[in-house]
């Protein structure tokens, strides 16, 4: 097993479980390898839990010191990223991208009559790229699509207007079968051409639903002609270019040496994301993290931020494209808050990646003091109930019967959002003939709380009732009413299939909206499961007790040291009444073992 330093230990059980990519650091801050990853948690992992066959990864690994990552919405977004920062760094150990190999664009030449065609080398003459493309069979069924949809020249002739007027040129194959309308012979004029280019450049800028709509009706078409393997093919195609709708977020080389900043907070610290922005690509990422002291604007900190990040990465930036405007103008910089297009989606990736250093922070927060978590756990449900003090120690209560039968009740304690089983109460219903739970819970509540303040026992910051409104109501009868204490009262209902769907609060009752998944939901599922848990049991284990008392108590002459014997061999009646006869004689004596097996029998 490779040996993990305690700082990349704490790394690794930090990292998300997202796409985006990864770099390595030497001891003396250098990048030495970027990689990408569709799951950063299990990619970077895979580097630390095992030796690896090739001894230049064992050395790789050997070599790290630290760990930064920057996490994007998708895996081919992972791929663009991962290629512009190995060209702008070119680490020493990404051996499989020494070629620099470079993913294609599809580009509208800066022509008379322009082509458009796959590359990899971009030529600052004037001409539209798009892409990148990490997918070299989707760039190439985009353009196979468009030369089908458009009629436009796929040779490489220099269709100059002298060269056109001069009749250097014939025309080819791809006039014949009406590929190409031959604008190299004269046939087409240059204003009916550009239509084409203009529709295929808002094509390639995304908005391909002309196209897929084509695509669907020629299928349909094709389809009702049974021509169905014709059909099967543009459908292939159809669905290739319909998964591709959403693009990539690095999409224009057009986007050059932009500055991308977002914000984000919570109540101690503010925490803002760096982006800078070369030829449509991210080349740079970095995250500032700032204490509150007092009550400062989000504004007044977003300014303090992009002063500091802008001359601590030398970034001479005209454009910046922010979240909301910052309390500062810049000379000669235009700042940009972007609701649409290009710009947004790279504000987007700023927005992700100050958002997960914030969770990052907070997971290690807890991590140094577990306590941490619960604190904000009960302030959150201090806020959201808008209660006097922190509810540190929580009592909820759950009847349990069956048509009324061995009712019982049940109380489970959590304290600083911990179980405290030693604190767990069973309660057998004394006063109540019959299924009431409301009446179980009045006896229950009252039990509890008398006994408390008889002892001087600390009672508890909020009460839970496993229910909804009917046993607020009753628990609050004998809180307030009777007892004369002021505790407040909260209730958990269940949706039809059992589940933990609301929290209610006040008198009368009302819904506080609570958000599933989130970590206070499932504190509070945790309550309401575990007191119903805790009460089944206790109901389970007295209905058991109960019926192996009554089988054997209602025989004359079997006593409970009989009882206790017979038990403690044999486990249940059922196993009782297997035993033969002569085994009974030899445990509790041929007397008593003749009453018991008669009585066992009697009905076979």
């Amino acid at each position: 097993m490779i040996e993990k330093s305690e700082h990349i230990k704490n790394i690794l059980t930090l990292l998300p479980e997202t796409p985006g990519v990864y770099q390595y650091f030497d001891k003396t801050g250098k990048i030495i390898y970027i990689g990408k990853a569709k799951n950063l948690k299990r990619r970077v992992s895979s580097y630390f839990n095992k030796i690896h066959e090739s001894v230049k990864t064992n050395v790789l690994v050997k070599n790290i010191q630290d760990i930064k990552y920057i996490v994007v919405k998708t895996e081919e977004d992972a791929l663009h990223l991962e290629n512009s920062l190995i060209k702008e760094y070119k680490p020493r150990y990404n051996v499989l991208l020494k070629d620099d190999k470079t993913y294609p664009w599809i580009t509208v030449k800066n022509e008379h009559f322009p082509r458009v065609f796959l590359t990899r080398k971009l030529v600052k003459d004037g001409s539209k790229y798009y892409g990148p493309y990490s997918n070299l069979h989707v760039a190439r069924t985009m353009l196979d699509l468009i030369r089908e949809l458009y009629p436009i020249r796929t040779c490489s002739l220099a269709l100059t207007p002298e060269n056109i007027k001069k009749k250097k040129f014939k025309v080819c194959l791809q006039y014949h079968i009406k590929n190409c309308k031959g604008p190299c012979c004269g046939y087409e004029n240059q204003e009916d051409y550009f239509e084409y280019i203009t529709q295929i450049k808002q094509i390639l800028n995304g908005n391909i639903h002309q196209l897929s709509e084509h695509l669907r009706e020629k299928m349909e078409n094709l389809a009702s002609e049974l021509k169905f393997e014709e059909a099967q093919t543009i459908k292939e195609k159809y669905l290739l270019i319909e998964k591709y709708k959403a693009k990539s977020i690095i999409v224009s080389t057009s986007l050059h040496n932009i500055d991308v900043f977002s914000y984000d907070e919570d109540e101690n610290a503010a925490f803002i994301n760096y982006l800078h922005v070369k030829n449509g690509s991210i080349t740079q990422s970095f995250t500032l993290e700032y204490k509150k002291r007092l009550d400062e604007a989000r504004e007044e900190i977003l300014a303090l931020g992009i002063v500091e990040l802008r001359t601590r990465f030398k970034s001479n930036s005209h454009e910046i494209i922010v979240p909301f405007l910052p309390e500062l103008e810049f000379e000669n910089t235009v700042l940009v808050v972007p609701q649409r297009g290009d710009k947004k989606k790279l504000l987007d990736v700023s927005v992700q990646n100050v958002k997960q250093h914030k969770i990052d922070r907070l997971k290690q927060a807890e991590k140094l003091n577990p306590e941490q978590k619960s604190i904000r756990l009960l302030k959150e449900i201090q806020h959201e109930l808008k209660l006097e003090k922190m509810p540190v120690h929580i009592e909820c209560f759950d009847n349990s019967n069956i048509q009324g039968s061995d009712a019982v009740a049940a109380c489970v304690v959590f304290k600083m959002a911990k179980p405290s089983k030693k604190d767990y109460r069973k309660y057998i219903i004394r006063t109540v003939q019959g299924p009431d739970d409301y009446a179980s819970m009045q006896e229950v509540v009252r039990r509890r709380y008398q006994r408390a303040l008889d002892e001087g026992s600390p009672l508890p910051d909020l009460i839970i009732a496993d229910g909804g409104k009917g046993q607020m109501e009753v628990i609050r009868k004998v809180i307030e009413d009777e007892l004369h204490l002021n505790i407040p009262i909260a209730g958990l209902a269940k949706d039809n299939k059992h589940r933990t769907s609301e929290l209610l609060f006040g008198f009368p009752p009302l819904i506080i909206g609570l958000k599933q998944q989130t970590p206070l939901f499932h504190l509070l599922e945790q309550i309401q499961n575990e007191v119903h848990r805790f009460a089944i049991r206790f109901h389970r284990d007295k209905r058991s007790k109960s019926q192996v008392a009554s089988a054997l108590d209602t025989i004359a002459g079997i006593g409970n040291k009989t009882k206790d014997i017979l038990l403690n061999r044999y486990k249940s009646v059922k196993r009782i009444r297997e035993v033969p006869l002569f085994e009974l004689e030899g445990v509790i004596g041929k007397s008593k073992a003749g009453i018991l097996f008669k009585a066992l029998h009697e009905k076979e």
